[in-house]
């Protein structure tokens, strides 16, 4: 006789198979839309995405079979980026670290390898190469065959550019300690590296003629002086202006790296006359105005791709594209902002006032300017009055305040710039990025950008990074393996005031 409970678990078994076959029966249905019903995330939460994962993620070929093994239907790639597009920001998360944990190395096989090439050491080289080959296999990923199949169908590659923006962020965010979200934000970026490559990247110039979807994702994505409005993008996009971005076959209408060059006769050392003051220039660009090129802005426009090196490339690319369009041309140089210079100086405010270490910071004459200018002996400390004055634009109404202030500001700037390191390199990022490129530190400007974001960010301050054709492959080697920062006179000169004036 058949006891209940085994009669109630067949008549759910057959609730479940006709619920199925009505399903696999509708029109449309597949059996693909059928699995995801079930696996779907709000439904059976972790459950859903063990399905999926066991289901999409194959294991490892054998060694023997890796060049033999049939690749998996396409219908898995699409599968899975169907699932993890339909997750929240939190079941993402969870995803993708199940993803790392569960389907990374079989760290069991690679220890058994290690430990037999150890054991061959003494045996003929043949033998150890095998060895050696069989353990770089092992330490495959198991999730990295999905990843590369992904990038084989239609819109893939972006995929996964957005999925490691996600990763990126779950290492930001929670300061996520665990390894093996860590290895998968390697494998991506080692793969997005191959897949980004130079060679694969096409040189775009912008123009007013230049698809509105690429015209309004260039303006969308100007990170460094926003774009205000149309006749603003028209004008950057002009006359004594150029506009370039590295764009790849698998996005197509999506700029990866954009980069905007103002076309001068002297290096500018204003902002605000390459990006505001277009009714001084003409209709007809006059090749005779033009010697210098001004890398005004560059963006990187996909989170994904932090650490796949574009920017070096674009501007290495654009530097020969106006070489050809202008032979006669021999100055190009960045006018680049300063960010993290002001909340830097705060905090060394702070730092100085509660150490009681003011004078170490300012010379005693300056002190009593500061002390005069913003009434401080009144009963305010005068540096917090500083603090204050530098927290705020206030200063730049006040011509003696500013006055004042220059001499200060510039050499602490240049400090910031030269002197402060993170491992050894420069803190600031721009800075940093420009060095390795091979740069010159060349000249710091003062009040070169007065609008509230630059006067936020760096006190108004920019500097100039002189890219001199002949010397940037010494510079950036200098730099990168010597961490020698290539400075001008000008620069090298405030950084010794620094010195001579503060005790850092």
């Amino acid at each position: 006789m058949i006891s209940l409970p085994v009669m109630w678990a067949f008549r759910s078994s057959v609730r479940c198979w006709r619920h199925r076959a009505v399903l696999k029966a509708a029109p449309g249905a597949s059996d693909n839309s059928v699995w995801r019903w079930f696996s779907s995330p709000n439904r059976s939460g972790v459950t859903g995405m063990e399905e999926i994962l066991t289901r999409v993620v194959a294991p490892l070929p054998t060694y023997e079979t890796r060049e033999k093994y049939p690749p998996p239907p396409e219908s898995n790639s699409l599968d899975f980026m169907r699932f993890y597009t339909s997750l929240d920001k939190e079941d993402k998360h969870n995803f993708l670290s199940k993803l790392s944990k569960d389907f990374g190395v079989d760290h069991k096989s690679a220890t058994e390898l290690a430990v037999k090439l150890l054991d061959t050491q003494l045996r003929d080289l043949a033998t150890i190469l095998q060895v050696e080959d069989r353990l770089r296999y092992s330490l495959t990923p198991r999730y990295k065959q999905l990843l590369n199949h992904i990038s084989k169908v239609e819109g893939g590659v972006k995929f996964l550019v957005d999925l490691r923006a996600d990763v990126l962020e779950i290492i930001s965010s929670k300061g996520s300690e665990s390894p093996h979200i860590k290895d998968l934000n390697g494998t991506l970026k080692s793969l997005l590296s191959e897949w980004f490559s130079v060679g694969l990247l096409r040189l775009e110039r912008i123009t007013w003629q230049s698809p509105c979807e690429i015209l309004q994702k260039i303006s969308q994505y100007e990170a460094v002086h926003p774009v205000r409005n149309w006749t603003d993008l028209k004008r950057r996009v002009g006359p004594y202006r150029r506009c370039y971005a590295f764009t790849h076959a698998a996005m197509p209408g999506e700029p990866l790296v954009v980069l905007h060059v103002a076309l001068t006769e002297d290096i500018s050392d204003n902002i605000q006359s390459i990006v505001r003051e277009f009714s001084t220039l003409d209709s007809e660009e006059d090749v005779n105005k033009i010697n210098a090129a001004i890398f005004y802005s560059i963006s990187s426009t996909q989170a994904g791709l932090q650490g796949v090196e574009l920017g070096n490339y674009l501007i290495k690319r654009v530097v020969r594209e106006l070489q050809s369009e202008f032979p006669h041309m021999a100055q190009f140089s960045s006018l680049s902002p300063i960010p993290g210079f002001s909340s830097w100086l705060l905090g060394l405010l702070s730092q100085y006032r509660k150490e009681s270490r003011g004078s170490d910071l300012l010379s005693e004459q300056e002190w009593k300017e500061v002390e005069q200018v913003t009434v401080s002996s009144s009963g305010t400390p005068s540096a917090d009055a500083l603090r204050k004055l530098i927290g705020t634009s206030e200063w730049l109404r006040s011509e003696r305040l500013t006055r004042v202030l220059e001499p200060i500001l510039m050499r602490l700037c240049a400090w910031y710039l030269y002197g402060e390191k993170r491992r050894g390199y420069a803190l600031n990022p721009v800075a940093n990025f420009h060095l390795q490129n091979g740069a010159t530190m060349w000249r710091l400007n003062w009040l070169a950008d007065t609008s509230p974001r630059g006067v936020a960010n760096s006190c108004g301050l920019m500097v100039n990074y002189r890219y001199f054709l002949n010397e940037t492959s010494k510079n950036s080697s200098l730099y990168l393996q010597n961490k020698v920062v290539v400075a001008s006179e000008q620069i090298v000169g405030l950084v010794s005031q620094f010195q001579k004036n503060s005790k850092l």
